[in-house]
């Protein structure tokens, strides 16, 4: 892998589900650019793939995400022809239909007896299935010893049921075993919570489902380059009936407050940046001043790019994208996210720190807004502002 000349290659990989396949596609388009993250941090689906990436070499990563998620997908028959195309939102529908009924072997299976016939307390009344089959699966495809002393970072977030605080699972400071990474994927009411440490905990995205709060508060970080995968759409049309509603308002949920939290980010580095200029220019007499050197500890030299990438592609699964795990709709998805990275990584990729400039700059690679080439040293500053400003 080549590296950037930043100091952090980051990947944010959200909650989703079924929609994590459209992040392994993402990874596997990285690879192919010569794009190793030196951190990975991912919330429930995301957790997964965040483990299965830090968790092998780089030569066995994308063959290991490929076994877990065609572990994951349901067969529910051949693909169906062409000219039957029109019949896929119903095929889907039993796809997922099939997962609630069944549940999916390698990742979760229901409770029987089911939930309400069990003791108040017991693991069993607290969901509708069990997660004991993902921990296996993890075990077997994970290998936690590299984790816990791999050069690459993992990070995986969670909620504290009792506390009601989001919590991060973190190996500078967490020796990560297969329970965390069930902690992180532990959505109520389907998933049990997880106890750790006589702690209980719950699937990260009950507080928020993308994770570049908690990068943005871990210091020093003074170049990084972190790329933002996000599977739920913030934006969308005025739904149509009942099933758009159900799936609009699932999108709003998981998507809430992702674009605020970049946006703010990229204001207060802003921000950051015109207070050091500030400060530069008073006076050494007024440089020590105790409210000078509280708001010096304010500042920083971070030079960040942020690269968003959303999963935009229209859904033939509705309500249901997230627990539809059909081999066709997995195989899009990856699809989806392979294809993103080859039609946008040129926009970005060689941009180094020194074009980003003091401060956040955010990119964001749609299909309106492809660039045509990649940006020049030159150009890069400019490029990066206009796409900031979409």
């Amino acid at each position: 892998m080549v590296r950037s000349g930043f100091d952090h290659e980051i990947l944010l990989l959200q909650g989703g589900g079924a929609l994590g396949a459209y992040q392994a596609g993402v990874y596997e388009g990285l690879v192919e650019a010569g794009i190793a993250p030196t951190w990975v941090v991912g919330i429930s689906i995301g957790a997964i793939n965040a483990s299965l990436i830090a968790g092998n070499p780089p030569e066995r990563r994308i063959e290991r995400l490929r076994e877990f998620w065609r572990r994951m997908s349901v067969d529910v028959g051949p693909p169906l022809p062409a000219w039957l195309d029109p019949m896929r939102p119903a095929a889907n529908y039993m796809a997922a239909m099939a997962a609630m009924a069944k549940g999916i072997p390698d990742f979760f299976t229901p409770r029987f007896p089911p939930p309400w016939f069990a003791a108040d307390g017991a693991e069993g009344a607290l969901s509708m299935y069990d997660t004991a089959p993902l921990r296996s699966t993890l075990e077997e495809l994970v290998d936690f010893d590299l984790i816990n002393r791999g050069p690459v970072r993992l990070s995986l977030g969670a909620v504290d049921v009792c506390k009601g605080a989001s919590v991060y699972f973190d190996t500078e400071s967490t020796v990560i075993n297969a329970e965390h990474v069930r902690a992180s994927g532990a959505l109520p009411p389907g998933f049990p919570p997880v106890t750790i440490d006589g702690a209980h905990y719950w699937d990260g995205g009950v507080v928020t489902n993308t994770p570049i709060t908690y990068v943005a508060d871990q210091k020093p970080l003074t170049t990084a380059r972190i790329i933002q995968v996000d599977n739920f759409i913030a934006q969308g049309a005025l739904p149509q009936n009942l099933g758009q509603v159900t799936e609009r308002a699932k999108d709003i949920q998981y998507a809430s407050r992702t674009r605020f939290n970049v946006d703010r980010l990229q204001e207060l580095g802003e921000i950051a940046a015109a207070l050091r200029r500030l400060l530069d220019k008073l006076p050494p007499e007024l440089r020590s001043d105790p409210d000078a050197q509280r708001l010096a500890g304010l500042c920083d030299e971070r030079s960040w790019m942020i690269v968003r990438l959303i999963n935009k592609r229209p859904s033939r699964s509705g309500a249901v994208k997230d627990f539809e795990f059909s081999r066709a709709t997995i195989e899009e998805a990856w699809a989806a996210g392979l294809e993103d990275v080859r039609r946008s990584v040129a926009g970005w990729h060689d941009v180094e720190p020194g074009a980003v400039g003091q401060g956040v700059v955010v990119y964001r690679p749609t299909e309106e807004l492809l660039p045509a080439a990649a940006p020049t040293a030159s150009g890069a500053r400019s490029l990066l502002t206009q796409f900031a400003k979409q």
